[in-house]
């Protein structure tokens, strides 16, 4: 055969490899909304930067009719790319093909480019939209999720790893996405579940849709499971290139810096007047996160859940930071179960990328309650404690109104390795709330009195307790509080701080790994 024949035939089996499953899955997939394997890494990756691998695998199985039915690529698209000029490895499934289906040969194309990706140290984005193991293969098709599931592990805290949800992804499928750093979901089109509706209802019963089991809103709002919710493909695929401009590389480098005309002197004098003298009102905090980043630009991670807790990506001077804040204006910023988890688990990541933490505290404590205490708080709430610990990048900490009982040690107090804690004229840090500690401490003595006497007394006493201890003067007294800082300067301050600590090197004893309470 001649070059030129040799060189047709090549050219055909590429075409037939970009066909993925045929024209009318295709057509099928693009009637729900979805975009295909292929056009969705066009849209992520930059223009003419994807090179494919083992585009001319097919699978070997000889079972239940799949000998006489292969497709080249066998179902998922994998190679790298760049990303705003930035290497990454990507492997996007494809519906087209046995609806996504994971294979013994489909699973070794994803290994092989997180092997890939490890060695490069470079991050690994997967687009899933998968029905679950290729029951034909049996056995092989679940050593194939083990093997991708190992590489997960063995890459968590090396390379950043994140999950676009474009799609089904049920039984094993799911568990790869649940190790990775961030999973995102897609409205009426995405969903994820261990068991479908049909096995539900034949062992529990209960009649559901797959929307209601494990769909978007599920998963972002009651579970936690999804951290980015997203109206369509196209939104998450932008999404996913914005993350990743917060990220670096691996875990040797830093995140990238960016230019920014946003001055680092930019005073906001509303802040000042941002907190409201009843120290019960409300105030939204991500009024507070907009007024002192870049551009006052957040991007916020989990965002319906535990809103009680606000995390997210920001910048100051365009340097990447986490922010952790308590949002007084959900449950009073109070600590609970759901809370604490999404807090550690936030922590945990930017100190494992390099990324410094800035804690904003409006806490009132933790939560009380039969259902937290059974639910098991203590264990939760010592999560985010071990975090903050546990961390060695620069933390920075502001308390902006009230830091009361265990809650104040928890976020990211001076006790757990705080770089430079600030605190605001106004902050409240104590042991507890005033009303609180003069019922504990004249009980026996407001017992005796009529019910005009006691509120009396409690205004009287609460006053003063609230000069004597509910002040940030306490706390700066011995060493706690670095500085008392005027609110509208508090951009200014974390900036100074931030580059004071471009050199900060901290260390853990030597171990193999901690026990984090789970």
């Amino acid at each position: 055969m001649a070059i030129e024949d040799k060189i047709k035939e090549l050219l055909q089996k590429r075409a037939e490899a970009r066909q993925g499953g045929g024209e009318a899955r295709i057509e099928s997939q693009h009637a729900k909304g979805k975009l295909t394997a292929r056009e969705r890494l066009d849209l992520l990756l930059d223009d003419g930067s994807f090179e494919e691998f083992d585009m001319f695998v097919s699978h070997r199985c000889i079972d239940f009719g799949l000998e006489s039915e292969a497709y080249l690529s066998d179902g998922v698209v994998t190679g790298y790319g760049t990303i705003d000029g930035r290497l990454v490895y990507v492997f996007s499934q494809d519906f087209t093909v046995f609806g996504g289906s994971l294979s013994e040969m489909y699973a070794s194309k994803i290994c092989k480019i997180m092997d890939m990706a490890m060695k490069a140290g470079a991050p690994v984005i997967g687009l899933n939209d998968s029905g679950g193991a290729r029951i034909q293969e049996g056995v092989k098709s679940l050593g194939g999720y083990a093997e991708i599931f190992e590489r997960n592990i063995l890459a968590s805290g090396v390379i950043p790893q994140l999950s676009g949800i474009f799609g089904p992804c049920a039984g094993g499928a799911v568990y790869s996405p649940a190790i990775t750093d961030f999973i995102m979901m897609t409205k009426d089109t995405s969903y994820m579940f261990v068991t479908g509706p049909k096995v539900v209802k034949s062992v529990t019963n209960e009649d559901v849709t797959s929307e209601e089991l494990g769909g978007a809103r599920v998963h972002s709002a009651k579970s936690g499971v999804s951290h980015f919710i997203c109206e369509n493909d196209e939104e998450q695929i932008m999404l996913l290139r914005k993350l990743l401009s917060y990220l670096p590389q691996n875990n040797m480098e830093e995140p990238p810096r960016v230019e920014t005309n946003d001055p680092i002197d930019r005073l906001e004098d509303a802040l000042n007047e941002i907190i409201p003298e009843s120290p019960n009102k409300p105030y939204d905090v991500k009024d507070v996160i907009h007024a002192i980043t870049d551009n006052g630009e957040f991007l916020e991670v989990q965002r319906t859940y535990a809103p009680n807790i606000v995390v997210g990506f920001a910048r100051f001077n365009g340097q990447s930071v986490g922010i952790i804040a308590n949002q007084p204006s959900y449950l009073a910023g109070v600590l609970d179960i759901n809370s604490s988890r999404k807090g550690a688990r936030f922590v945990r990541f930017c100190d494992a990328f390099n990324i410094p933490i800035v804690t904003l505290v409006d806490v009132p404590g933790f939560l009380p309650g039969t259902a937290q205490e059974y639910g098991g708080i203590i264990i939760h709430g010592a999560k985010l404690l071990f975090a903050y610990g546990e961390a060695t990048v620069p933390k920075i900490t502001v308390v902006l109104r009230k830091a009361y009982g265990g809650a104040y040690d928890v976020m990211g107090s001076k006790h757990l390795r705080g770089d430079l804690n600030y605190a605001w004229p106004n902050a409240e840090i104590a042991v507890m709330g005033p009303r609180g500690a003069i019922e504990v401490l004249y009980g026996r003595e407001l017992s005796k009195k009529d019910q005009e006497a006691r509120a009396s007394f409690i205004a009287m006493m609460e006053e003063e307790y609230r000069k004597k201890f509910a002040t940030p003067y306490v706390a700066a007294k011995y060493g706690y509080i670095d500085d008392v800082i005027e609110p509208r300067n508090t951009r200014f301050r974390i900036i100074r701080a931030l580059q004071s600590l471009a050199t900060k090197r901290d260390s853990l004893p030597m171990k193999k790994h901690g026990n984090i309470p789970l």
